[in-house]
């Protein structure tokens, strides 16, 4: 009887374990608006990037204004797409938080930028950051605020 009563107790607590480690709908939303755009910035794909963002939001980039994210695509993120031959984010750390209707994020991570005249233009490499507060409307997630920005990566210490 004490096996038994042994086997459903490291039973139920396996599954609680992986109850709790399973992320929610919401955590899984959040996380899809945030890679979605990371992936559209990638296929530099300004567009697809467009559909992580409310129509009012509001974009700040290494302390400019830029305004909602049609006006940054538009005069800004979407010619600097149009120059460019390849976007790759690389080592990204991304933290969140849910509190009912909105979610905080952060990120961290390096990216490198080439352009199509290789010869005429160096790559560009730099460490960036980025916070987002995001809001759930009507079930959908999306990007109210967006702020990033960047530094030349510093040399390693001796």
């Amino acid at each position: 009887m004490l096996k038994k009563l042994v086997i459903i107790f490291v039973a139920a607590w396996a599954m609680a374990g992986a109850a709790a480690a399973q992320p929610s709908a919401d955590e899984l939303a959040v996380e899809a608006v945030l890679s979605g755009y990371r992936q559209a910035i990638e296929a530099r794909d300004g567009e697809a990037a467009s559909r992580y963002f409310w129509p009012e939001s509001q974009v700040f980039e290494q302390g400019g204004v830029e305004g909602d994210f049609a006006t940054y695509l538009a005069h800004h993120l979407g010619p600097e797409l149009h120059e460019i031959a390849s976007f790759d984010f690389d080592g990204l750390e991304t933290d969140f938080e849910i509190a009912g209707d909105f979610a905080y994020a952060s990120e961290v991570y390096t990216y490198a930028i080439t352009f199509p005249e290789a010869a005429a233009r160096a790559p560009i490499a730099r460490r960036g950051v980025a916070t987002s507060m995001l809001q759930r409307r009507g079930g959908e997630w999306r990007i109210v605020v967006y702020h990033s920005s960047s530094r030349a990566p510093r040399p390693p210490a001796n």
